[in-house]
């Protein structure tokens, strides 16, 4: 019988892949302290790791990610990038939240060149961008414009204007929350095929269980407020994957029961 996801202790040994973000003892508190979002939260992701949070509806997940982006602050303990505390945004940081907020004024290249405009450097240089249009599968239609773009392509863009600076990290906000089914099926293979090519270390927020086990390498979950990580799951399903082979993988059924329980447990459906 195929084993399990291991369910790894809190304090458990790294293995010998670097860890790139740790968080130790991280609490966060808003309205004056009467709202406690975060407690004590240790988390470590490693160099190159796909990481999904998982959790109930307000337990601080887009509080997490926001930290970590360097836009909120924090009460108590520790977030590091590479053994740097972070303390604001970085460019080896990208984001993207659950809305593209493409610029409708611009075009799809221009777009997606925003954050080099902003960063000082000539759009000209940016010869990553055909790369990223490509590997996204938006290489016709760079000088569109956001309107002619359906809500799947935009968001392909938004990933690809996270991506164009080359951050370290790529942190996902519910990112496919407001598409269809179909379409946010094929966006986790969009994603999955960019991050293969891309390699970068990536955490994503969903509340979408089959999301979390589709691209994670390891799922975080959550508890209620104030938000805990109580359960650390690897996902031990080979890559690449597709919507066939994870729900035929003999390991997918115990998995997304024991994420299941731990989100009912807390609350959550």
């Amino acid at each position: 019988m195929p084993a399990l996801a291991q369910v790894h202790p809190l304090n458990a040994a790294s293995s010998p892949q670097r860890d790139l973000i740790r968080i130790r003892g991280l609490d966060k508190t808003y309205a004056g302290g009467s709202v406690h979002a975060l407690s004590a939260i240790d988390l470590d992701i490693k160099d190159g790791e796909f990481v999904c949070v998982v959790g109930p509806s307000g337990c601080g997940k887009s509080t997490l990610l926001r930290i970590l982006a360097g836009l909120d602050d924090y009460d108590t303990g520790t977030a590091a990038l590479d053994g740097k505390t972070i303390s604001g945004p970085s460019r080896d940081v990208g984001v993207v939240f659950q809305a593209a907020n493409l610029l409708p004024w611009l075009t799809v290249r221009e777009n997606i060149a925003l954050p080099l405009r902003v960063g000082g450097k000539q759009v000209g240089q940016a010869e990553d961008i055909d790369r990223l249009l490509d590997v996204a599968g938006l290489k016709d239609f760079g000088e569109r414009f956001p309107y002619e773009l359906s809500g799947g392509m935009q968001q392909r863009a938004g990933i690809c204007r996270a991506l164009v600076r080359s951050p370290r990290v790529l942190l996902m906000d519910e990112p496919f929350g407001a598409l269809d089914a179909l379409t946010r099926e094929r966006m986790n293979l969009e994603l999955q095929r960019i991050w293969q090519a891309s390699r970068k270390t990536v955490l994503l927020i969903t509340h979408s269980i089959s999301e979390a086990i589709f691209l994670a390498d390891r799922v975080v979950v959550m508890s209620a407020r104030p938000g805990r990580v109580i359960c650390e799951l690897e996902v031990p399903i080979p890559r690449p994957r597709s919507n066939d082979t994870i729900i035929s993988h003999p390991a997918y059924p115990a998995l997304a029961k024991e994420i299941r329980g731990l989100l009912n447990a807390q609350g959550d459906e």
